[in-house]
């Protein structure tokens, strides 16, 4: 590969790297992966598949070159929607609305598995609760250590994990929905006059309300609790068989275990990968733990947890 022709973006909080390739008047973009974690590439290109198929806007797998641990596909440009969100602010509703029927027309997906460019079956996987707990684990084994006194952190750490169970068993819907998994307005794309979405590679079938928490409380772009109102109506309106009762408990639960998940990815991300341009975001991200947990019976213990032992919460975090 002639590497004059590769420009590096961007990354995102991963491990992986991209670059845009020019070919005369042409893009397309490479991703490489770590070797380790090369299996990575097989299960994007499965998903995007699974999405195309699917009648969704996504990538198309150009070339691979799993051997030498990179793949090549289909450019979207770098028109995000969170650019746009940005750039056109008095049309905000109407882009997220947008946003929400290609959430909807996600979730209406019910292929469960294809073929990846190895021509091996790729299944997608089921969120369990298991998983769940293992991802709002990420709070404990990283944030907890950085703002919590040594000699107590073993309690507080079984009080939450204990507590992140109870509430697992505390959601309504089943897991038989297809999941982005990180559906928010830097992942999808303004593309000839679309929607396309990008990085779904995490992809699986869980709850009805997860996406929908990941697009309407995304630490990443901040809208008013007016706006996040109009949103959540406006999906809805679209879905009137849907229990409201249940959906809003699911989905405050589910909001507030991916950000508490969330800010441990982000303490990780400083304290493992030197990378600390995220810790900026915890503290809005614990205010969206505290719009979604006070009005929730099934969130009050936590509540109280959180409350006791993180009152300073928008503090920065520190070493033991």
């Amino acid at each position: 590969m002639n590497l004059n022709n590769l420009t590096q973006l961007s990354g995102d909080a991963s491990f992986r790297k991209f670059y845009r390739k020019k070919n005369k008047d042409k893009t397309s973009i490479i991703v490489f992966s770590k070797k380790e974690k090369k299996n990575n590439l097989l299960i994007y290109d499965a998903i995007n598949k699974i999405l195309i198929k699917n009648n969704i806007c996504a990538p198309n797998l150009i070339r691979q070159e799993y051997n030498k641990n990179f793949i090549e596909f289909e450019d979207f440009g770098n028109l995000t929607i969170y650019k746009k969100l940005k750039k056109k602010r008095s049309k905000k509703i109407i882009i997220f609305k947008k946003a929400i029927d290609l959430l909807i027309k996600l979730q209406k997906i019910k292929t469960k598995e294809i073929k990846n460019f190895q021509n091996s079956k790729y299944k997608v996987p089921i969120y369990s609760k298991n998983k769940l707990l293992k991802e709002s684990s990420l709070f404990l084994k990283w944030y907890l250590p950085k703002v919590i006194k040594k000699k107590i952190q073993k309690k507080i750490e079984y009080k939450l994990k204990s507590n992140f169970l109870k509430i697992l068993g505390k959601l309504n819907y089943k897991n038989n929905i297809f999941v982005h998994r990180d559906f928010h307005v830097s992942n999808l794309m303004d593309y000839k006059n679309d929607i396309s979405i990008i990085d779904s590679q995490d992809a699986v079938y869980g709850n009805i309300a997860y996406d929908l928490a990941s697009l309407i409380d995304d630490v990443r772009f901040k809208t008013t609790n007016k706006e996040k109102k109009e949103i959540l109506n406006y999906y809805k309106k679209k879905n009137k068989k849907l229990n409201f009762t249940k959906l809003q408990n699911d989905f405050e639960i589910l909001s507030v275990l991916r950000n508490l998940k969330i800010i441990g990815i982000f303490t990780r991300l400083s304290v493992r990968d030197k990378k600390d341009n995220y810790l900026k975001l915890i503290p809005y991200a614990w205010k969206l733990i505290e719009l979604r947990i006070k009005n929730n019976n099934n969130l009050y213990q936590l509540k109280m947890i959180l409350d006791q032992y993180f009152p300073k919460k928008k503090e920065k975090i520190y070493e033991n």
